[in-house]
């Protein structure tokens, strides 16, 4: 479904400009995720490759903590992710709209869980020009959450 709304399309270009600033020297595919609250306040993130593979940090990781830090992850309204590769003019490029990965999409509805509503996920390429709009549960049907601990001992 696409999503084109002056809102959004200033969500997205703020994920876009994230990804400018990755560091992704080894895969060369930046991505950027820009997170907005309730009040309209803006929380952004962008991935950090390391030599050792697995200690790399995906966009949506590093703002979701962003987020948690400025409004908390309760606020959480929407979440905007774009990615591709940054042409010679360092601006982000690229024409397959970007999801969040498996961890990413768990980290997302564990925050909706908190905010107790379905988290809004914009994802667009790296040109901003291809745009799909769904939701976390959508994403990730059927997730485990801090509601799925009502049972636990303790």
């Amino acid at each position: 479904m696409a999503d084109k709304d002056d809102s959004a399309a200033a969500l997205i270009e703020r994920a876009r400009k994230a990804a400018t600033r990755a560091y992704a020297p080894y895969s060369g595919f930046s991505v950027g995720c820009a997170i907005e609250a309730e009040d309209g306040s803006i929380a952004t993130g962008s991935n950090m490759e390391n030599a050792c593979y697995r200690l790399g940090t995906c966009a949506e990781i590093s703002a979701l903590t962003s987020a948690q830090q400025a409004f908390g992850l309760s606020k959480i309204r929407r979440i905007a992710v774009a990615g591709g590769h940054l042409g010679d003019d360092g601006m982000l490029v690229g024409a397959q709209a970007v999801t969040p990965c498996g961890g990413c999409r768990q980290a997302i509805a564990e925050a909706s869980d908190l905010a107790d509503h379905d988290i809004q996920v914009i994802s667009a390429s790296g040109d901003g020009e291809t745009v799909s709009t769904t939701t976390i549960a959508a994403l990730l049907p059927a997730s485990f959450g801090p509601k799925n601990l009502k049972d636990a001992d303790g």
